[in-house]
C-alpha cells in the first residue's frame, strides 16, 4: 500500500504543483520582489562569503567565487529538505484531517516548492559566469542527472523525517541543529585540499558527495566514479529507511498529527 501510495500521488500531479507554488505565493504575499528576495539575499552572501574567503584562503576569486555559489546554492536546496522535514505532516494537518490524500502528495509538494526555489536562485550562477566571463561546456549537462538524485534523495529524508518529527515534536530543532553543525563540517565554502592529509573525513561526509555530482559539472569538472558510487549508495540507504519507515508508519500519520 505504500508503493500504490506513492503511485497514486505521482499521478496527482496538478494538485501538488499547485500546493507547491501556493506555498511560495503564500509565504511572500504582497512582496515587492516575492521569491526573489530569497535569491537577493542568497546572491548577497555569496558576494560576501567569496571575496572575505578568497582573501582567508589565499585563492585566487575567479576560482573560489563560482565554486563557493554553486556549493551554496545545491546546500541550500538539501537543508531545506532537513530543515522543513519536521512540518511536513504536522504542518499540513489541516489538509490530512479533511481530505483522505495520498500521504506522498505532501513529499511532492514539498519537492516541487523547494526545486522551484532552487530555480529562482540558479540566476545567482549564470550571473557568476556571465561576470567572470566562464563556460564550463558541454560537461555541465551531468549537473542534471546529479540534481535528480539531489531530488530523491532529498524527498526520501524528507518522508521518514516528517514521520518521525509527526510522532515526536522535538526531532525538528534537533535537525536543525545538526543541520547548521553539518554546514560547517561540509566542504562548501572550503575546499577539502585544505584537509591535506585528512582529507579522508570529507569523504566520510554524504552531503559532499551529494553536492560534488552537481558543483562539479557546474564547474567545468567530470565527478569521479567514488562520489557517484557514494551517492548511488547514499541513495539506496535513504530508500530502504523512507521504505521501511511509509510502510510501517503511514497508517498512524493522520493520529499522529
Amino acid at each position: 500500500m505504500a508503493w500504490a501510495d506513492a503511485i497514486e500521488g505521482l499521478s496527482l500531479w496538478r494538485l501538488w504543483v499547485t500546493l507547491g507554488w501556493n506555498d511560495i505565493l503564500q509565504r511572500y504575499r504582497r512582496s515587492i520582489l516575492g521569491p526573489f528576495w530569497l535569491t537577493a539575499s542568497m546572491a548577497i552572501m555569496v558576494i560576501a562569503l567569496g571575496v572575505l574567503y578568497a582573501e582567508l584562503f589565499k585563492m585566487q576569486i575567479r576560482e573560489f567565487l563560482p565554486f563557493l555559489c554553486v556549493g551554496l546554492l545545491v546546500w541550500n536546496l538539501l537543508s531545506g529538505f532537513l530543515s522543513d522535514g519536521g512540518t511536513l505532516f504536522t504542518g499540513s494537518e489541516s489538509y490530512i484531517k479533511q481530505i483522505r490524500l495520498p500521504y506522498s502528495v505532501y513529499v511532492y509538494r514539498s519537492t516541487w516548492s523547494k526545486f522551484v526555489i532552487f530555480a529562482h536562485n540558479f540566476v545567482i550562477y549564470f550571473g557568476v559566469l556571465l561576470y567572470f566571463q566562464f563556460w564550463p561546456g558541454a560537461v555541465m549537462l551531468l549537473a542534471i542527472p546529479g540534481l535528480v538524485l539531489v531530488l530523491i534523495n532529498g524527498a526520501l529524508a524528507n518522508l521518514y523525517i516528517g514521520i518521525i518529527s509527526a510522532r515526536f515534536r522535538d526531532v525538528p530543532q534537533v535537525v536543525v541543529s545538526v543541520v547548521q553543525i553539518v554546514f560547517f563540517v561540509t566542504p562548501i565554502f572550503w575546499k577539502p585540499e585544505l584537509l591535506q592529509s585528512r582529507a579522508y573525513l570529507a569523504d566520510l561526509n554524504p552531503f559532499y558527495h551529494l553536492i560534488e555530482i552537481v558543483r562539479a559539472p557546474l564547474l567545468g569538472q567530470m565527478p569521479t566514479s567514488k562520489h557517484y558510487l557514494a551517492v548511488l549508495l547514499i541513495t539506496l540507504i535513504n530508500l530502504a529507511i523512507a521504505s521501511a519507515f511509509f510502510a510501517r508508519f503511514r497508517a498512524r500519520i493522520a493520529y499522529w498529527v
